[in-house]
């Protein structure tokens, strides 16, 4: 959910063990290639500052880093095409995890108590084919970090948000930071890509506290520009193209945020034709029920906000796509109804292949949007986030 976004999950108590070590030791090489499967990290939350209550949000500081959380990250997707119509979706997201609440000194320049890593995706809807990323790197020697006018780390260069992860960045091309440049490689596929955001910030939950269960602190500071204006060039398989389109930005920081019977979620951010957007997500118990402080935003043309509840909509999976690779089975095609907006909307996977076999298996991609609203017909588009359907993220947030 993007409201409860895929934080660091890395691997085995003896990985978590060495990653750590290796994170907090003067180093002698980054670490920019691993790939750690399937457990939790530090599970100890004691010390860490948690989001209890709606607090002001101060911009450019809160685009960046909050580091007395233990989970933050930034993310982007969006939907786009080339002047003759070809069509492509993309991800980018930099995600931060806190080793320890504390900041431990050490003398050398490579040691931190923070993780960065990022994943990185694009679809190519034309071709019918998806690809993947993954980057890991330590928060300091340059390696990886996020820095904001205001915020608790600064830019050197006076920037008003910046994040990377080696090679790979976002970077505030604009005083406020309502303006960045994406720029990821991965081999043959390149993203470089300038957005503007066309729309105010959006609060989620209330105020931008966004609850993920009953438990007091289980709950997320997060915010989304809805709409972002998006140029630039997509090189796919060695291919260069000139896009334009739209894209959808999400920014959360947390201290564990799903409770205990967690299994999964299912998130929607939808850009429909008529300059509205949607965000919904719910999050899938293991014994069938959904959590109550599943919820979402409907955003209307001037930017203004209403909040949705989960008694407030529903969201029925229909058709199913089976990975051939992980044997995850994904709802591909769904039915959203919001009665009280008089909205019933039918979501369909651009492609159905777009699962992310990463350090977590989920499914993340571009979507096409029909329906009614009000008795009208609109369309749309949006990217769709599904967790828990190949491993349970259980334990792990």
């Amino acid at each position: 959910m993007k409201s409860v976004r895929i934080a660091a999950v890395l691997a085995g108590a003896v990985a978590l063990v060495v990653l750590a070590w290796l994170a907090l030791q003067p180093a002698q090489r980054p670490l920019a290639s691993a790939r750690i499967d399937s457990a939790p990290i530090a599970t100890d939350i004691g010390n860490f500052a948690r989001a209890f209550e709606p607090r002001p949000f101060v911009f450019p500081a809160d685009h960046g880093p909050h580091p007395e959380f233990q989970t933050e990250w930034w993310y982007y997707t969006g939907n786009l095409q080339d002047a003759a119509g070809r069509q492509f979706g993309y991800q980018f997201t930099i995600f931060r995890r806190a080793l320890t609440a504390e900041t431990m000194s050490r003398a050398s320049s490579l040691a931190s108590n923070q993780l960065y890593f990022a994943h990185f995706a694009l679809t190519d809807i034309s071709a019918r084919q998806h690809v993947a990323a993954e980057k890991f790197s330590r928060g300091a020697g340059g390696l990886a970090g996020a820095c904001a006018r205001g915020a608790a780390i600064p830019c050197n260069d006076d920037a008003s948000f910046h994040a990377f992860i080696e090679d790979w960045s976002v970077t505030a091309l604009d005083d406020k930071g309502d303006a960045v440049r994406i720029i990821a490689r991965h081999k043959n596929h390149h993203l470089d890509l300038t957005l503007r955001a066309v729309k105010p910030v959006v609060l989620h939950g209330d105020r931008g506290h966004s609850p993920k269960g009953a438990e007091p602190g289980n709950a997320s500071f997060y915010y989304s520009f809805t709409r972002m204006q998006t140029e630039g060039d997509v090189v796919f398989d060695g291919t260069r193209f000139a896009v334009a389109g739209s894209s959808w930005m999400d920014h959360e920081w947390s201290t564990s945020a799903l409770g205990a019977n967690a299994l999964g979620w299912d998130w929607f951010s939808i850009q429909l034709d008529d300059q509205r957007e949607l965000m919904l997500f719910q999050i899938r118990n293991s014994d069938g029920s959904l959590e109550p402080a599943s919820s979402g935003t409907l955003i209307d043309a001037a930017g203004q906000t209403t909040r949705l509840t989960l008694a407030d909509f529903t969201l029925e999976a229909q058709d199913r796509w089976r990975s051939p690779v992980t044997g995850g089975e994904y709802p591909v095609r769904w039915i959203i109804r919001i009665p009280e907006q008089d909205i019933e909307l039918t979501i369909e996977a651009r492609l159905p292949e777009q699962e992310m076999n990463v350090s977590i298996v989920y499914w993340e991609g571009a979507i096409r949007v029909t329906g009614t609203s009000g008795g009208r017909a609109v369309t749309g588009q949006g990217y769709l986030e599904m967790t828990g359907y190949a491993q349970s993220i259980n334990g792990k947030f």
